[in-house]
């Protein structure tokens, strides 16, 4: 067997670095470490380190010299740099480590010629060489895999927030929108129940002023209550009588005028007409709006005189310097006082007298009272103070454009059911021809329908600016009143109208 064949198996440097480099995994954007552990004694790190720094090594002990025995010499130590490969089958591609007694030979090879250069790759730790410092190929993909695992369930959470938050606004939006609903439609009754909004009664202490108050016979604690409400005695209509009711108060109520004040509590309104000083004797009232068939039979019964006398008294306008076939809105209304004696003549002329005091003070010419009084009738039977200018232009705009007035108060006039005390008018009052009912005339009615105040018969006379064609009273509580232009914003107002009015049953619509 040839020498070289019998040697030792020896081990081909550029072979075990081909294998290293196939078997690192794929380089990655991880800054490399550096291993500063020391070098395991005996191993070829601690062979080059010891050959780089000259000092010797364990393993290679004195062995620094070649023996001087003759002999044959042995095989020369291929160099490490040698470019020869090996086979596939050598030992060295299974052997980590060479035999210690073939190192010294490698390191002095390697002290003898110089390395071939070689491509420089990190340095994987021998303490980790199942898991690389850079990360391998299956930690890249395991990485990979757990921010997707990651990620998947983010959308999902995000997507069900979003889905609960459109859920939770819709919610809200519905609860806003009915509360919005029944505060419009049931404000009133759930104010009441809850105790919101103004106290019903006046605080003590605030009466001031003065205020007529008229009893008529046989009113009870119900009407007398709307009587000191529509004089300004009482704040709300029906406190009066809740206040009867609620104190289990039993009274009885005389006909005739009494003197109170404005703004009294309940309990001190039912104490000053119990009080005999308070009522005022030979003396009468005329409610505004009131009429000749409501008016006559309060003054029979104040002064005494027999209703068939006071109706021959206004039979002929006349008798008064009216120019008119009745006396109708000629009745001032205001409080009268009387000497004893007086007769059914002279009270009507002292009535008739404060009218034309109130249409002077307006500046109506003579010629033009009677169409101003019955402009201001319907002004006085439709709205309410604050909006009486408003309503005296809707008025007006629709005589210049010969449109009918279609006012409810004028068909309840002439159908007589003006004095039924509801708003609404029945379908036969509306169709009912008589010369009052604007529903069936264009133009003014032929008379006033009822009496008017100086604050009617002054916005007769001067008109609001506006292009109102229509208006609507939507809380007969409070008087609001809608006014429209258009035809389509009087059917809204109409709905908030038909609203309150089945929210209040009892409030008067019908």
């Amino acid at each position: 067997m040839p020498e070289r064949e019998s040697a030792a198996p020896q081990h081909d440097p550029e072979a075990r670095l081909g294998e290293l480099f196939e078997n690192l995994p794929a380089p990655t954007h991880q800054i490399p470490t550096v291993d500063n552990t020391p070098p395991a004694p005996g191993s070829r790190r601690a062979a080059r380190e010891a050959a780089s720094s000259g000092a010797p090594t364990a393993s290679n002990g004195s062995a620094g010299e070649q023996p001087s025995a003759p002999g044959p010499a042995p095989a020369a130590e291929p160099p490490l740099a040698s470019t020869g490969s090996a086979p596939s089958d050598s030992p060295v591609a299974s052997s980590d480590v060479a035999p210690a007694a073939q190192e010294p030979a490698a390191v002095r090879s390697a002290a003898q010629e110089p390395l071939a250069p070689t491509p420089v790759s990190p340095v994987v730790p021998a303490s980790a060489p199942d898991k690389p410092a850079g990360g391998g190929l299956e930690d890249l993909f395991h990485h990979v895999d757990e921010d997707d695992h990651r990620a998947a369930p983010k959308k999902k959470r995000r997507t069900g927030c979003l889905v609960a938050l459109i859920i939770v606004l819709a919610l809200i939006g519905g609860v806003v929108a009915g509360g919005v609903w029944a505060m419009n439609t049931y404000g009133d009754k759930i104010n009441e129940i809850m105790g919101w909004g103004d106290p019903k009664d006046w605080e003590p202490g605030l009466a001031s002023g003065e205020a007529m108050v008229t009893i008529h016979d046989g009113d009870t604690g119900k009407p007398v209550s709307a009587a000191l409400f529509e004089a300004g005695v009482t704040r709300t209509k029906d406190v009066f009588y809740d206040y009867l009711v609620d104190e289990n108060i039993a009274v009885t109520f005389y006909p005739g005028i009494y003197r109170l004040q404005e703004k009294m509590t309940a309990a001190d309104a039912l104490e000053a007409l119990k009080n005999p000083e308070n009522k005022l004797e030979n003396t009468v009232g005329v409610n505004e709006g009131g009429t000749i068939a409501s008016i006559l039979p309060g003054i029979s019964e104040s002064l005494g005189f027999p209703l068939a006398d006071l109706q021959a008294a206004v039979a002929d306008p006349s008798a008064y310097g009216v120019s008119a076939q009745s006396l109708e809105g000629w009745l001032f209304p205001a409080v009268y006082t009387f000497d004893p004696g007086v007769t059914p003549v002279q009270v009507i002329q002292r009535m008739v007298d404060r009218t034309r005091e109130s249409l002077t003070k307006a500046g109506v010419p003579d010629a033009d009272a009677e169409r101003i009084l019955t402009i201001a009738s319907i002004i006085q039977r439709e709205g309410r103070t604050d909006d009486f200018a408003k309503v005296s232009r809707v008025i007006q705009n629709r005589l210049d454009i010969d449109m009918k007035l279609q006012m409810d108060s004028t068909a309840q006039y002439g159908y007589g059911s003006l004095h039924e005390g509801v708003v609404s008018s029945s379908a036969e009052a509306l169709k009912d021809t008589n010369p009052w009912n604007t529903y069936v005339n264009t133009g003014l009615p032929v008379t006033p329908i009822a009496s008017s105040s100086d604050a009617a018969i002054d916005a007769a006379m001067h008109p609001a600016d506006g292009p109102w064609l229509y208006f609507v009273t939507i809380n007969l509580a409070t008087g609001e009143t809608v006014f429209s232009t258009t035809y389509e914003e009087h059917q809204a107002a109409i709905e908030k109208w038909d609203a309150w009015c089945k929210a209040n049953p009892d409030g008067g619509c019908s």
